[in-house]
């Protein structure tokens, strides 16, 4: 099993239309895929449409007494499921903290999932944080959407640096360029010349485009209602990427 986060520093990168994407997109490829929704926002469990069966509580959760398998939901679609969000997930900054051992606490968590998924793909909150570093420490690859802006390359900075910091592989690292509007100059620009921060930068560019925000009008992902457009087709090429990064799966 492989686990595959979303996360970046900076909010509004479309993280989460790429996590939601990129969890259908290896769900159709046949790999079973599990989507965990670990942004107390809730935006990936409301695309696919998911809600708990009942409140989480969050307390237990860190503690190792809940039973995280019964967490987990079926979707509308093959081989993918989901353990939804709840606003309870906000403290789990604080309750990792005052536990005695809190850095690999996700990553155990995670591990019972290999006996049903081939992937586990995490949506993440954006913020630098205790759980931040229990996803630095529990996926194998973190995927990190670059607009080609200034402040979200230098948040990408910030992000390598930390992750550095942490003693994980940099290599784990791989950015990708996000909502692009080739209209723009500096868009241009930095797809021509990617700064040196955005090592390991995968291939694909998801462009800027309204009908990425039409997955709310249809709580759907792309390729459900739209698998045709180019936005769908930037999705599945860099579910393609992702997948010859992680070594297949």
């Amino acid at each position: 099993m492989k686990t595959l986060a979303f996360y970046h520093l900076k909010g509004g990168v479309g993280k989460t239309a790429a996590a939601v994407n990129i969890a259908h997109a290896a769900a159709s490829d046949g790999v079973p895929t599990l989507f965990w929704d670990l942004d107390p926002q809730a935006a990936g469990s409301w695309y696919l449409r998911a809600k708990p069966r009942k409140a989480m509580d969050a307390k237990r959760l860190v503690k190792g007494k809940l039973a995280v398998g019964r967490l987990v939901r079926e979707t509308a679609y093959d081989n993918l499921a989901i353990m939804p969000a709840d606003f309870s997930l906000r403290s789990m900054d604080i309750l990792l903290r005052k536990l005695d051992d809190p850095q690999q606490v996700l990553k155990r968590l995670i591990a019972p999932f290999g006996e049903s998924f081939s992937l586990v793909v995490l949506d993440c909150p954006p913020t630098i944080s205790e759980l931040a570093e229990n996803i630095f420490r529990a996926a194998d690859t973190v995927a990190v959407p670059i607009v080609p802006t200034h402040l979200s390359v230098r948040a990408m900075s910030q992000v390598r640096a930390h992750y550095k910091a942490l003693d994980c592989k940099p290599r784990n690292l791989h950015p990708f360029y996000s909502m692009v509007d080739r209209r723009r100059t500096l868009h241009r620009s930095l797809l021509e010349q990617p700064p040196a921060v955005l090592k390991n930068l995968l291939p694909a560019a998801v462009p800027y485009a309204a009908v990425v925000e039409k997955m709310g009008d249809h709580r759907a992902p792309l390729a459900a209602f739209a698998p045709s457009h180019p936005a769908t087709l930037a999705y599945q090429q860099l579910w393609a990427a992702l997948r010859s990064r992680m070594g297949g799966i």
